[in-house]
């Protein structure tokens, strides 16, 4: 990450990260400090402050006490990088930055509390953003608080996805993209549209997912990065997948990975916050053969290498590899790598997680199946989410 960058997600300028950085084990500001480790998901403890990382609270019944463990989660990362920034900051300016920090401590709790119990809070977030969005006077800040509002509904779409309630995933998607127009971001725009598209194509939806990568690519124009185009690639080969075209899909991945090949030396830009290495071009081939019954794709790549992002990614590629293991014939392997996967989407109570276990189950139609997949049953019964 370069000084400016994390100076920009902090509220400081490049030379004063610079100065940081060379003062050694002097003293520092606490309120810095901790912004700092925070947007670098750095333990507290480990750069001499105190405090741990709260975790979730175990009991499933306690609404309330849910929302208070989130919002203190969200004001222990949030308000020491609000406190950076300049107070000379223009108003409506900070505002945005604010808002902004705050969506991004949320994404960060997605890899540790369900989606069930962040939602409400994400929600009250975007109300908030509108509210101010309302309030602001200058058409300059109308389009920034827009763009923050664009993101934050976007990953309200995310949280409706894991939760498997398909209409309001699709729903937030589209008012994500509504607000990356009124924030006349052209790569903002493309970022939401192809979103979208990767909702759809996993939901097997191939003729929408294809109709939103091309309007992202024409959102990014001759001059878009990189890293949208690897992505976008790969989008578009799991939505060429899910309408059972092989040739199509192969072509698309062979794109992806040849867009992505020199990714992983470049910092993303805005609005992407993660590099498109050639791991996840492998990870979009298991998923692209797991839907076209293809168990050489799946079960030729590395899957300890792809093993990348958090337990309910590694799940979801878990049920990806089963089903190439299905297809193979092994059944027993398939089950076992399902039931693993099965055990982490209870725990976050993702609905997504069951949903993909239910349809890898769906096809193996036996009149006696074995021990394995009736432990999977069993495992499978009476789970409502």
């Amino acid at each position: 990450m370069t000084q400016t960058a994390l100076g920009g997600a902090l509220g400081l300028s490049q030379s004063a990260v610079s100065r940081l950085e060379k003062k050694g084990p002097g003293p520092y500001s606490t309120d810095t400090l901790a912004a700092a480790a925070a947007h670098l998901q750095i333990p507290p403890a480990t750069v001499g402050l105190a405090g741990s990382r709260p975790t979730s609270p175990r009991n499933d019944g306690e609404d309330v006490n849910r929302r208070r463990f989130i919002g203190a989660a969200v004001a222990a990362a949030a308000p020491p990088a609000l406190a950076s920034f300049p107070e000379t900051a223009e108003a409506s300016g900070g505002q945005a930055a604010a808002l902004r920090l705050s969506t991004t401590a949320y994404r960060r709790l997605d890899s540790s509390v369900p989606s069930r119990d962040l939602s409400e809070a994400v929600q009250s977030h975007l109300r908030l953003i509108q509210s101010v969005t309302r309030a602001a006077t200058g058409e300059e800040d109308r389009r920034r608080l827009a763009a923050v509002g664009s993101e934050a509904a976007s990953f309200a779409g995310w949280l409706a996805w894991d939760r498997a309630d398909d209409g309001s995933a699709r729903s937030w998607y589209g008012a994500a993209l509504k607000a990356a127009r009124s924030a006349q971001d052209p790569l903002l725009g493309a970022y939401q549209a192809g979103s979208l598209a990767q909702f759809e194509a996993h939901a097997g939806n191939s003729v929408p997912a294809l109709n939103l990568t091309r309007r992202a690519r024409r959102y990014l124009g001759e001059d878009g990065p990189a890293v949208a185009d690897a992505w976008l690639s790969a989008v578009e080969a799991l939505a060429h997948a899910a309408a059972g075209d092989r040739r199509s899909a192969d072509t698309a991945l062979t794109a992806a990975r040849t867009s992505a090949r020199d990714l992983d030396r470049h910092a993303p830009p805005w609005p992407w916050v993660f590099t498109f290495t050639p791991a996840k071009v492998s990870a979009a081939r298991v998923a692209c053969g797991a839907r076209l019954g293809l168990a050489d794709w799946v079960l030729a790549e590395d899957t300890r290498a792809l093993a990348t992002g958090h337990e309910k990614q590694r799940a979801l590629l878990l049920l990806d590899i089963a089903a190439g293991h299905l297809a193979a014939g092994r059944i027993d392997a398939a089950f076992a790598l399902a039931s693993r996967a099965l055990d982490t989407g209870l725990r976050y109570r993702s609905g997504r997680i069951v949903e993909r276990a239910r349809t890898v189950r769906r096809s193996l139609a036996t009149s006696s199946p074995p021990k394995a997949v009736r432990d999977f049953d069993e495992q499978l019964h009476g789970v409502y989410l």
